[in-house]
């Protein structure tokens, strides 16, 4: 083996065993094994890996308040319908560079794709810890008595086709780390059908989610259930996404600031710009479509209660608001609020899926649904592991890092 300039490792033979043995390194930490995250998180998850373990084996009711009354808690609410939305980004991104030639944008095409994809894992793993019966979790994808009509049979099928898709689209960067040049080749040349593909089913399956709340017409408090909730997730997806990028970017160029060219460290705030304008525009299509329904809906008399007032703080404070700073922060070109500006409109996007899904959820019940301590140090427990295989993966592979010498010379 040797390695190149780009840090890519070349494997000039098809020994297996060199493979296996390089693998094996690479399962090595990298850097500094004591540090402030690795000490908060270890335990965590650790802790979150015993209260999942229990969770199979006593059964949901040994660890979640859920009932039979609010089946769906904080591992739904939270972990698969808001971080379906904060994934958003990655068929926002492609769609922008690989549709609309925007090639600006391509320096974190691949991160945020990698984000997405790890998202879409693990919160179809959070998905499976709520299903009381998660052997059958197969039925969707085998039609074992399945209704082929429900929503749900859909959102599985969209789930794991764009899993599929995300996974394709990653994949080049993949073989470059094993020096695969002949898969490498044959992977990028499926990267723009993979594209067009999860483009198509993120659009379905990001409004497919609302859509498994229509049914739900008598138990959502009236301020947020109303017949457009898909396109509303799907309108919401756009900017929570945009604005997760925006985030994690800020992040890695500072934890992963040696291994971004010059070139890219430059672009990063014109990128960080252009994706502040795109958020604007599509919280004021969100913001505008959420006044047309409460003025349609009627709701005007639910204003003057604990929830009116609630609905108010998310609209005017987590969607007017931000949206403001984007439009007023592009103008004036200061990033340091445009970074405020996505903290906000993620924690609004937060804020209006567990509204959704958890909270305006049997909102009038005598007994409201709580969720324990455990549900959320499970939940905190796939948000570290995510991390740790996000850091994993970036560290090794091209990922914002430029690719090895041979691989450009293929484009």
């Amino acid at each position: 083996m040797k390695t190149d300039s780009a840090g890519a490792v070349l494997h000039r033979d098809n020994d297996g065993s060199s493979i296996i043995r390089f693998l094996i390194a690479e399962l090595k930490p990298k850097g500094k094994i004591l540090t402030p995250f690795n000490i908060i998180s270890l335990p965590i998850m650790l802790l979150g890996l015993i209260l999942i373990v229990i969770r199979f084996w006593k059964g949901l009711g040994a660890v979640t308040n859920l009932t039979q009354e609010v089946p769906w808690g904080l591992w739904i609410g939270f972990d698969v319908v808001t971080g379906v939305a904060f994934a958003g980004g990655a068929y926002v991104l492609t769609f922008m560079v690989y549709i609309l030639n925007m090639k600006q944008y391509h320096s974190v095409v691949r991160i945020t794709v990698l984000n997405g994809f790890l998202a879409y894992l693990f919160y179809a793993g959070a998905l499976l810890l709520d299903l009381g019966r998660p052997w059958n979790v197969i039925n969707p994808i085998i039609g074992n008595s399945f209704g082929t009509s429900s929503v749900l049979f859909l959102v599985a099928w969209h789930f794991l086709l764009y899993m599929i898709a995300q996974l394709i689209e990653f994949s080049p960067a993949v073989a470059e780390w094993l020096g695969a040049k002949r898969a490498r080749r044959i992977l990028s040349g499926m990267t723009v059908a993979a594209v067009i593909f999860g483009i198509t089913l993120s659009t379905l399956h990001q409004s497919g989610l609302g859509a498994l709340y229509l049914m739900a017409k008598e138990k959502i408090h009236p301020l947020w259930y109303n017949e457009f909730i898909p396109i509303l997730f799907f309108v919401s997806s756009i900017f929570a996404g945009l604005s997760m990028v925006i985030f994690e970017g800020t992040i890695s160029h500072r934890v992963f600031f040696d291994q971004i060219s010059e070139k890219h460290h430059a672009e990063h705030n014109r990128i960080v710009k252009g994706l502040s304008r795109i958020c604007a525009v599509a919280m004021f299509a969100y913001f505008f479509l959420q006044v047309l329904v409460f003025v349609h809906g009627k709701n005007g008399q639910y204003l003057d209660s604990a929830m009116g007032y609630w609905y108010l703080a998310e609209m005017l404070g987590f969607v007017l608001l931000p949206m403001v700073l984007f439009f007023y922060s592009y103008r004036r070109g200061n990033i340091s609020l445009i970074r405020i500006a996505a903290i906000l409109t993620m924690l609004g996007v937060i804020i209006n899926r567990l509204n959704v899904t958890v909270i305006g959820f049997r909102w009038d019940a005598a007994v409201r649904y709580v969720p324990t301590w455990m549900e959320l140090v499970v939940t905190l427990a796939v948000i570290f592991t995510e991390i740790w295989v996000f850091r994993w993966v970036v560290n090794r592979m091209p990922v914002l890092r430029e690719s090895p010498a041979w691989a450009k010379e293929e484009q």
